[in-house]
């Protein structure tokens, strides 16, 4: 709902929804998150050029078992990412709003903390995966001391929203050798500046706002949209009824 006056069209009394993210869209992202870290662990960039190039044998790369991977907001996203992750014998914790044991239980979480934990919460994760969605509160959550808190080599995941991420913070992280690397599909502005510089640097894998096309997400989304316009014909509430107070 970025691109949309949502206070605006309250006013006029023009109702705004959106598509939740469930179904084939939310599997389609938790897929494509599960990518990017593989992607990055096994530094499938140079691997590719190492073909190109008759190299064979290299680079080497890092497993994803054994690892701890923090997911950062605990919705629908996250729910079929955790279930994924859960198979690659990761040590899985979860940083949300508030600890809940029904959640924790539900995400099948080693460990769950709340926001006011979230320096501890990091610390522990070789992999962050942000899920979170952006809000006033939310924005720029993940600056320079949230990288920092990460251990070394670590790497950032975002399939949610580039807003969620300090800009500056991150190029720095990435410059700085502490950080290990980013996987990106969002951006800050989008399309993203082809001469950017996260695109410049070899640590980085970025996709194009593309984690949750497929053509199975595509089908559900539309079926949402047709449902909510049956919805609307037959004068009854919309799903998914954009909140002007809530919404960014």
């Amino acid at each position: 709902l970025e691109g949309v006056d949502v206070f605006a069209a309250d006013e006029l009394g023009i109702a705004v929804a959106n598509v939740s993210a469930n179904g084939g869209n939310a599997d389609s992202v938790a897929e494509h998150a599960v990518l990017l870290i593989l992607a990055l662990l096994r530094n499938l960039t140079q691997a590719q050029l190492n073909v190109r190039n008759g190299v064979l044998g290299a680079p080497s790369g890092g497993m994803l078992a054994g690892r701890t991977v923090c997911l950062y907001g605990l919705g629908a996203i996250a729910l079929p990412l955790a279930r994924r992750l859960k198979s690659f014998d990761v040590n899985l914790i979860g940083l949300t709003r508030q600890f809940s044991a029904t959640k924790m239980a539900e995400f099948g979480l080693d460990e769950c903390y709340s926001l006011d934990q979230k320096a501890a919460c990091l610390k522990r994760a070789d992999i962050l995966v942000i899920c979170a969605r952006l809000t006033p509160e939310t924005r720029n959550s993940i600056g320079a001391d949230e990288l920092s808190s990460l251990p070394s080599g670590a790497l950032l995941i975002n399939v949610a929203r580039g807003g969620l991420v300090e800009e500056a913070a991150l190029i720095g992280a990435l410059h700085s050798g502490h950080f290990g690397g980013a996987g990106i599909d969002v951006y800050w502005r989008e399309p993203i500046d082809t001469q950017h510089p996260l695109l410049q640097m070899s640590n980085v894998v970025a996709t194009p706002h593309i984690a949750g096309i497929t053509l199975d997400s595509l089908t559900d989304i539309a079926a949402g949209v047709a449902a909510n316009i049956n919805r609307l014909r037959a004068g009854l509430p919309l799903v998914g009824l954009a909140n002007p107070q809530t919404t960014e």
